[in-house]
């Protein structure tokens, strides 16, 4: 554990006074996940994804989505070899174990679900082959608000491929003062030296894995499902997918808390960020959504 706070504390020196926003985003890395943030220009999206494939020693590519990207932009292409007479495959950015994709609701929709079998399969299929990609695979997808111009909306198979979206918003005062008296963390995210290898890291997400969750905080993660699949709240409810998820990013939580079991609280920690994405309020809806949730549903029945 004294490498997962040391890991924190590096973060939170390069995105100051955002601690839980952090410590969210290692806990979607750490819960097998890929992130999903929503704000506005500027607000340190690009540095948080740098930052994150520092501390963890991974490798990392950028890929800026614009109108007129292809998939292929993204996944690679076969080129003929005129020596050998045969079809060799170009990886394209996505091979890789961190992967920025800034700015992806910029891309047309055939663009972004290029991104969908690598999302959930780990892997990329080309001309009939099948191309396995690094483990760990770990996306951080940045998005304009919608308001902005010149974006497209994620489809919903696109949006429920991430375990967590989150938005960082304005640092408080005192925060940007000590932003704006450094001149910025560029410099400083530079020297980030990596508290993991890829072994330990793999190790460390083992131990998320076994991470005990009870059969009652069980039946409470179901009881939230369900909750929302039959209320007017919503045009429609979670899937699957989406208690798996809440499931193993409280086991994230937990253990990033000190904990080799799951509470209420780990759930009620991270379900804003798992499922308000996945939802589509009615318009009896009033509030934010996950306290509308769990206003709604006890822990105890």
């Amino acid at each position: 554990m004294k490498t997962v706070a040391a890991s924190l504390a590096s973060l939170n020196n390069i995105l100051i006074g955002k601690e839980e926003v952090v410590k969210r985003a290692v806990a979607c890395l750490l819960a097998g996940g890929h992130l999903l943030i929503e704000d506005l220009p500027g607000m340190g999206k690009t540095t948080l994804a740098h930052a994150l494939a520092r501390v963890f020693g991974l490798s990392f590519q950028r890929i800026q989505f614009t109108s007129d990207m292809l998939p292929a932009d993204i996944v690679g292409v076969s080129v003929f070899n005129a020596e050998s007479r045969d079809f060799e495959f170009r990886e394209g950015p996505v091979f890789t174990q961190v992967l920025l994709a800034d700015e992806i609701n910029r891309a047309a929709p055939k663009t972004q679900s290029a991104l969908l079998e690598a999302m959930e399969e780990q892997q990329v299929t080309v001309d009939r082959h099948t191309h396995p990609l690094p483990r760990p695979f770990f996306v951080i997808a940045t998005q304009n608000p919608m308001e902005q111009g010149g974006t497209f909306p994620l489809p919903e198979s696109q949006l429920d491929r991430f375990l967590m979206a989150i938005n960082i918003g304005y640092p408080h005062a005192q925060a940007e003062k000590a932003l704006l008296a450094s001149g910025g963390r560029h410099e400083q995210e530079q020297t980030i030296e990596a508290v993991f290898t890829e072994a330990s890291l793999q190790n460390l997400m083992q131990q998320v894995r076994a991470v005990k969750a009870s059969e009652v905080l069980i039946d409470y993660v179901q009881r939230l499902l369900h909750f929302t699949r039959h209320s007017s709240y919503f045009t429609y409810g979670l899937s699957p997918r989406a208690g798996l998820g809440l499931l193993q990013a409280a086991r994230a939580w937990a253990f990033l808390e000190g904990r080799d079991y799951v509470v209420p609280e780990d759930v009620q920690a991270v379900l804003g960020a798992v499922v308000t994405h996945r939802l589509v309020r009615s318009n009896t809806a009033d509030g934010e959504t996950a306290h509308l949730i769990l206003s709604s549903v006890p822990v105890v029945p």
